[in-house]
């Protein structure tokens, strides 16, 4: 997987280049996340990451673009199992979390939500749909969470009062998991003075707005302009954005 020989194995692992353990029988044994970690990071070399996988998903190529076109197949089918596969197969390809959002996961609900809106799927065919994304999702996020380290800051977000959609906001959580941040998210539907409430309790250095529907674009704005007020008399970060917000 990183392309190098046994023996430059081995010698990480003696100088504490590689974190790894002896076993009774004096062999080195080292966890397949804390590899990938590192060399997700950079600090190693990285020649085909998909070998140090949970699973493989047939013969299917690692690049994003065929993976995400099996996913939309999966999806649509109903498929759980193929769905959390390829998600994996994705990240521990070696590819960014933010490009697994982007390059994956984006496109293929961005189809759904068009066969949706086109009469080609019946709605709940986009509820499920929707629900196995967040499911394999959610157990890449508490793959992250297995070898985050301790004392991380802390990053607070959701999406605010009326907009349902729960995907994007998890997909921002992850990346900041991914990023060494310990997250809290608060989910679809979360009313700004509800946020600040939360941002008052939490200390947060940072919190994330995901916007992909706005009921009342005049509405948002002023309780976004109160939220922003308090979280800046608070010294916390906002990073916001999202396909319902324009210039």
């Amino acid at each position: 997987a990183l392309g190098v020989s046994i023996s430059t194995v081995k010698r990480w692992v003696d100088d504490g280049v590689l974190p790894a353990h002896r076993t009774a029988g004096g062999h080195r044994k080292l966890l397949r996340a804390e590899v990938l970690a590192l060399a997700r990071q950079g600090a190693l070399p990285n020649r085909d990451l998909s070998g140090l996988g949970v699973a493989s998903f047939g013969d299917q190529p690692t690049d994003l673009s065929s993976i995400s076109a099996g996913l939309l197949a999966a999806v649509l089918e109903g498929d759980g199992v193929a769905v959390s596969a390829l998600i994996r197969r994705a990240y521990h390809s070696g590819a960014a979390i933010e490009a697994l959002a982007d390059q994956v996961v984006a496109p293929v609900m961005g189809r759904v939500g068009h066969e949706w809106e086109t009469a080609r799927i019946d709605v709940w065919q986009e509820h499920r749909a929707t629900q196995l994304c967040a499911a394999a999702l959610y157990d890449l996020k508490d793959e992250l969470e297995a070898r985050a380290e301790r004392n991380r800051p802390v990053a607070v977000g959701g999406t605010p009062e009326g907009d349902p959609y729960m995907l994007a906001s998890l997909l921002a959580q992850i990346v900041l998991l991914d990023a060494g941040w310990a997250t809290v998210n608060l989910g679809p539907n979360t009313p700004l003075k509800s946020l600040t409430n939360a941002i008052r309790e939490l200390r947060p250095r940072l919190v994330w707005l995901s916007v992909s529907y706005l009921k009342n674009t005049d509405e948002f704005l002023r309780s976004y302009g109160e939220f922003y007020r308090a979280a800046e008399r608070m010294g916390v970060a906002i990073a916001v954005g999202g396909q319902a917000l324009v210039d």
